[in-house]
């Protein structure tokens, strides 16, 4: 087919032919230019995650993952020299999170998100910060050491989480619960204090967190059955390549140097909380990695 130039086109033959391609894909966004540019940043943070990223008394953003993407803020700062960089804050609940990444809403995700297969098909992932797994709350006294004793019961689920994801593939007809998902950890938590549910699934340290701060340990009871690896780490936008290698130079420094560990007594070991060091939360520091979850149960990737 011979070459055919759009200059020899009338302007309305030359509209339709461009029409008629795709639109080409936008590259991603080059956030570090543009928060040089801004001298700005956005993080995202949760409201009641502990002790991940929660709203303290004066309704400020704390917590172990703030702390965190505070450390690599500090590190972008001396990346582009600048003196200094405003840190904003927004809120984000489970379901929100990955669409205000993507939107350019927030530039990173400082909270208690799973790496896993079916995300990293929209963000990107920082190192592993923590390893945590799925448990069953329930009131003390009630025993749980499968999910076959869930059956016929009442179960709480928090919209937009890996729990809610696995336990809506468990309620086959072997394993048939009663399931209402809410739209937050807050209220599916309330759910189960209040009588309306008899479990509620989610990562054991955020049950541990919510329970503790509420005084809450000496009624309410974990499951012994653990059905997920959760790995949880900073979200990025896709394709960020240099924000992300930015993000991983400050949790490898941290690492390796071993202030994480002062970082993790600081939020993990308190007057309220006690939550040991797992030995799958160490080797995440002691050979950093990408590793996305697993539902143990289904033998599969989350």
């Amino acid at each position: 087919m011979p070459f055919l130039s759009l200059r020899a086109l009338p302007l309305a033959a030359c509209t339709s032919l461009l029409l008629a391609f795709p639109a080409f894909a936008q590259a991603p966004a080059d956030t570090l230019a543009r928060i040089k540019e801004t001298r700005s940043i956005t993080l995202g943070v949760r409201e009641a995650a502990r002790p991940f990223s929660f709203l303290n008394d004066q309704k400020q953003p704390v917590g172990y993952s703030v702390d965190l993407c505070l450390a690599a803020v500090d590190e972008i700062k001396r990346t582009l020299k600048l003196p200094e960089l405003k840190v904003n804050y927004k809120t984000v609940s489970g379901p929100e999170r990955i669409p205000k990444l993507e939107s350019g809403e927030i530039d990173l995700e400082c909270g208690s998100t799973t790496n896993t297969k079916a995300r990293q098909e929209k963000v990107a992932f920082s190192y592993t910060i923590f390893v945590a797994g799925i448990r069953v709350l329930v009131p003390k006294g009630t025993k749980v050491d499968s999910v076959k004793d869930l059956v016929g019961l009442p179960v709480a689920l928090s919209k937009g989480t890996t729990s809610e994801k696995l336990f809506t593939q468990l309620n086959t007809s072997e394993v048939k619960m009663q399931l209402t998902t809410f739209a937050s950890n807050g209220e599916a938590y309330q759910a189960l204090k209040d009588g309306r549910v008899r479990a509620f699934p989610q990562d054991d340290s955020l049950l541990v967190g919510m329970a503790s701060h509420d005084n809450a340990l000496d009624r309410l009871d974990l499951s012994s059955v653990v059905l997920s690896v959760e790995p949880y780490a900073i979200m990025m936008r896709k394709g960020d390549a240099a924000l992300g290698a930015v993000v991983d130079r400050t949790l490898a420094r941290l690492y390796t140097g071993g202030d994480i560990d002062a970082l993790y007594r600081k939020w993990f070991t308190t007057e309220r909380l006690n939550i040991a060091m797992s030995r799958l939360t160490r080797d995440s520091f002691t050979r950093p990695n990408k590793e996305s979850g697993v539902a143990m149960l289904l033998g599969y990737s989350l």
